[in-house]
């Protein structure tokens, strides 16, 4: 199964088309406003409004075998600890190996913003080369994930 962390993810299409070719059943998650797939693979998930409850609803589901879409590191770390593999929007594979350090940068940067009010921009813009980045890693995980699976 994929579980995709919805609210703010630019690659929701892309997931439903490699999970459609692949015949994965998909969870897109999110507190509402997203317009429902067709697809009879795809189901929406509408959690009601709350911090980090999309979060909870996929961290208490995915598991090994399962593939997990999201920006967010601490929901990520708890999916790689669950077992499932974890991918950033940009392709970044987030794993047990590196998200100990993914965490403690994610929080050094909270830290140094909150610091410093004035502190504008950090983020980067998302670019084709990302989007191309993340689909080549999500049918890399998939290939890999069939390869593991009796």
């Amino acid at each position: 199964m994929i579980y995709v962390d919805a609210d703010a993810c630019p690659v929701k299409a892309e997931v439903e088309r490699v999970a459609t070719r692949h015949r994965l059943q998909t969870y897109v998650v999110s507190n509402g406003g997203l317009r429902p797939s067709q697809n009879p693979l795809v189901e929406n998930v509408i959690v009601p409004d709350g911090p980090d409850v999309a979060d909870m609803w996929i961290a208490e589901r995915a598991g090994p075998g399962d593939v997990v879409i999201t920006g967010d590191i601490p929901l990520a770390a708890k999916c790689v600890e669950a077992g499932a593999r974890v991918l950033k929007h940009n392709g970044e594979a987030l794993t047990a190996a590196n998200i100990g350090n993914v965490l403690a940068t994610r929080d050094l940067m909270a830290d140094l913003r909150a610091a410093d009010p004035f502190r504008q921009g950090g983020g980067k813009g998302f670019t084709k080369a990302d989007r191309s980045r993340f689909l080549d890693a999500l049918e890399r995980i998939l290939q890999a994930i069939k390869r593991e699976t009796p």
